[in-house]
């Protein structure tokens, strides 16, 4: 029997106690390390706007990352297997997230700007149309309760 399930395992550890822990709001900072064995460590904190670090990555700016990631390998996977030769690969992606007055928030949209640099002209039709398909392959934007649109250009 084929087990279909994967598990994904991290540590998350806050690293901004300015010694007295989270005595007030302003008494802490929001850096945190992302840490997976044996992979680099990824410097984290909040967005600038809830008084994060401005040089760490934030979550939201991480969201936005698993998405574009995750269409740029499923459509390089689709490239492969139907014949459409990619060199180049870039994408723009971004995201708005709105806040609402009892300080909670959600993304209400992303949008991803993929260039693709394909080998041959014969070839551009075919990179567009894949894009539709990658789309309802990524697992992240098939677990989001937001829109994720893509916005490609294909060049030779």
């Amino acid at each position: 029997m084929i087990n279909n399930e994967h598990h994904y395992a991290l540590t998350i550890e806050w690293t901004g106690n300015l010694g007295t822990g989270t005595s007030g709001y302003r008494d802490y900072t929001r850096n945190h390390v992302v840490s997976v064995e044996n992979k680099p460590t990824i410097l984290a904190s909040s967005d600038p706007h809830f008084r994060g670090n401005k040089d760490r990555y934030n979550p939201e700016e991480m969201l936005v990352a698993a998405l574009s990631s995750c269409h740029m390998l499923s459509y390089l996977h689709l490239c492969a297997v139907s014949g459409v030769v990619v060199t180049e690969y870039k994408d723009n992606a971004t995201g708005v997230m709105k806040e609402n007055k009892d300080g909670s928030g959600q993304f209400t949209e992303i949008t991803l700007h993929p260039v693709v640099k394909v080998k041959e002209s014969s070839m551009n039709a075919k990179a567009i149309e894949l894009h539709d398909q990658a789309e309802k392959l990524c697992f992240i934007a098939r677990s989001v309760n937001f829109p994720v649109h893509h916005k490609p250009t294909v060049i030779n």
